[in-house]
């Protein structure tokens, strides 16, 4: 399976474990409070997968990123809660910020025999 797609996935799964974490009032439901620990579990397995693919760094900022702006996003819309301008702002700047790690860094190559890398030019 594609590694950003099991990132997309873990990603869900956070988000869910988040929202049950809520729903848990304290742990004090049992099926959220199983949905929390669920949630947890699979959620760094497959972390724990697509670190062997994909940069750390780049990982782990995406994952959090996105599972907070989502996070929020359901805690408006399930739990009613309120976001001011300022908190919206944040969120926008955390999306920017996950956005601009994913940019590649670094032209595409073309190999040359000899091993010389050449930009590759449109």
């Amino acid at each position: 399976m594609p590694s950003l797609l099991l990132l997309a996935i873990a990603i869900v799964i956070e988000v869910t474990g988040s929202a049950a974490l809520k729903a848990s009032q304290g742990f004090s439901r049992p099926l959220p409070s199983v949905v929390v620990v669920v949630s947890a579990i699979a959620t760094f397995y497959l972390i724990g997968i697509i670190v062997n693919r994909l940069p750390l760094g780049i990982i782990y900022a995406t994952w959090s990123g996105v599972g907070t702006a989502l996070t929020a996003v359901i805690g408006v819309v399930v739990f009613h809660e309120t976001l001011v301008l300022s908190q919206i702002a944040g969120i926008g700047l955390i999306i920017t910020g996950v956005i601009l790690l994913n940019v590649p860094t670094q032209p595409k190559t073309d190999h040359e025999p000899g091993g010389n890398a050449r930009p590759i030019r449109p």
